[in-house]
């Protein structure tokens, strides 16, 4: 059943394309025009669409911007559906507007179901949405670590289970290494920093300050420093509150406010405001009494000791020296001292925390060797299946000798884990490295399809390969440009029979110079350019009966009225249509 179609795209002033609507349908489609006349603009539109690189070299001459619009629909309980209203897109009757626009100057824009998005969002639905093939893909899955994410995606369960669990222990193991190797070479950093607050909290020990005690010993000091001054100012204070006994003639206030006090009282009965006055001397009187009082007991007690303030003044150097070096007062130098007394006992527990983590790092890499051994089955297993099938896909397309084997190896070396009595290298993904061989005949050894496949045997297993693939990862729609290139006779016979038969579950268009594939296509559409060079709306044509035995002629002999070209024509359209 086909998840997702893409219904239609159109493209403004990208390349040779003027404005251009290319239709599609589910199926089998297949895309044909002479060279050059824009058929992989294409694959170039949908890679647009599909978050791909904006080159501005693509915006046509004199445009000021390439602009590719398409209509893929989507169900919705699709991944990519929720990830597209997650982005804030919405689904237009059940299919997703997706848009592109690249200016003459570079800048890139797009959209996504009438929302504008990050290119990346495009990027992260490709994958649901398009799988996308032409050379620059061919030569991608010869690098090795393209054909192990290749064969984990055939594998399926059987090695995403394991690699998961090795990847949780493999980020754990390089957190556990990395703080390791922090506290080894930080080592001597650390023992600087912890016998520097060693010192600190020692020399704070040793004077032993108080909170608040630096604002004490100043005050006794102010007061200590000018102790004759004051009891010299507090015996004139209380001579002139309550009277000098040395000078009985002399005047003193207590005495005066008494005197007043009395006057009053006599005649207080008279008129209670003056009663009132009364009181309030009355208070007075008492008032200076209590601070006479308090006077004559305060000059009594001021301790004028030298040795006292030379304590003080000692007592106060010392503090002095701690906050020079720990904080602005005594409160500051505490609060030192507690956060250096808690970074020591850190740092002094490293040897503890070395030990743990040394355990911790031995006991993961052993669970990481068990795990690697596990994820290696995984894929050896897989890798048996998938080169079974890619081999017999292969005898499908013409390839009958053919032979695929997928090597799955390991590199030695000495800082790697131990797997089966070899130390080898490891990796976020496992500790394999994965390649494809093949041996293109009986007799040959099997080789690197890098090195061992010609460019026409190389597009054949890259065929069989995606093949491989629908029938356990299905996407919606594939997307061949010219995957038949170095193809020819039987073989693109084969080619086409097999296009076709993948189209019977997914979505599938192919850009192709050869008319033996395009003849098994459901549909075909013509790529062609006006007088001036350009394809305009008109130059997308979908042929039909006699227009399409046309094209194929010219795709055969390059003579559209060919009598000859239009016999096999005709006989390649029945031939695919009886096979179909």
């Amino acid at each position: 059943m086909v998840r997702g179609v893409l219904e239609e795209m159109r493209i403004r002033s990208l390349g040779v394309i003027d404005d251009a609507v290319v239709e599609l349908s589910p199926g089998f489609t297949a895309v044909t025009g002479e060279t050059g006349a824009g058929k992989t603009m294409v694959v170039t539109s949908l890679g647009l669409l599909l978050g791909g690189r904006a080159d501005p070299a693509l915006v046509r001459i004199g445009a000021k911007a390439a602009v590719v619009e398409g209509r893929i629909t989507v169900p919705a309980d699709a991944s990519a559906a929720v990830r597209a209203e997650e982005a804030g897109a919405e689904l237009d009757d059940g299919a997703l507007l997706v848009s592109r626009t690249i200016s003459a100057e570079g800048r890139s824009r797009a959209h996504l179901g009438g929302r504008s998005v990050p290119v990346g969002v495009l990027s992260e639905l490709a994958d649901e949405l398009v799988a996308v093939h032409g050379q620059s893909d061919q030569q991608g899955l010869l690098k090795p670590a393209r054909q192990r994410g290749a064969l984990d995606r055939y594998a399926g369960e059987s090695v995403a289970v394991p690699l998961d669990k090795y990847t949780a222990a493999y980020r754990r193991l390089r957190a556990v290494t990395l703080e390791l190797d922090e506290i080894t070479t930080r080592a001597r950093e650390r023992a600087q920093e912890a016998d520097m607050l060693r010192f600190g909290l020692e020399e704070i020990a040793a004077v032993e300050p108080r909170a608040g005690e630096d604002t004490e010993l100043a005050a006794e000091a102010e007061r200590l420093g000018h102790a004759e001054a004051l009891a010299s100012a507090a015996t004139a204070a209380h001579a002139a509150l309550a009277g000098n006994p040395e000078d009985p003639e002399g005047v003193d206030a207590t005495t005066l406010v008494a005197g007043a006090h009395r006057a009053l009282e006599a005649v207080r009965s008279h008129d209670p405001a003056l009663a009132t006055l009364a009181e309030r001397i009355g208070e007075i009187g008492i008032l200076l009494s209590d601070v006479s009082g308090e006077l004559a007991g305060y000059a009594d007690d001021l301790d004028a000791d030298p040795l006292r303030l030379a304590a003080v003044e000692e007592r106060r150097a010392a503090l002095t020296q701690l906050t020079r070096k720990y904080g602005e007062d005594v409160g500051a130098v505490l609060a030192w001292a507690e956060d250096g007394a808690t970074r020591l006992t850190e740092l002094e527990g490293d040897d503890d925390r070395l030990g743990e983590l040394t355990a911790e790092r031995d006991a993961l890499r052993a669970e990481l060797s068990g795990l690697a051994r596990a994820l290696t089955d995984a894929r050896v297993e897989a890798a048996s299946r998938f080169a079974a099938a890619v081999t017999e896909e292969l005898a499908s397309l013409a390839m009958p000798h053919a032979r695929v084997t997928i090597d799955v190896r390991q590199t030695d070396d000495p800082d790697g884990v131990e797997i089966d009595g070899r130390t080898v290298a490891y990796g976020p993904a496992g500790v394999d490295d994965v390649e494809l061989l093949l041996a293109p005949h009986p007799g040959a050894p099997p080789r690197p399809i890098a090195k061992g496949a010609s460019g026409g045997e190389l597009s054949r297993v890259m065929l069989a390969v995606e093949v491989v693939f629908a029938g356990t990862d299905p996407v919606p729609t594939y997307l061949f440009d010219e995957v038949d290139a170095g193809v020819g006779g039987k073989a693109a016979v084969e080619i086409g029979r097999r296009l076709a038969r993948l189209a019977k579950s997914a979505q599938v268009v192919v850009v192709t110079h050869l008319p033996q594939v395009a003849a098994f296509a459901d549909r075909q559409l013509l790529v062609e350019k006006t007088n001036d060079g350009s394809v305009t709306r008109s130059g997308v044509q979908v042929l039909e009966g006699e227009d399409r035995v046309r094209e194929l002629s010219r795709m055969l002999a390059g003579q559209e009225d060919s009598e000859t070209a239009r016999a096999h024509a005709e006989e390649l359209l029945a031939a695919a249509r009886g096979d179909g």
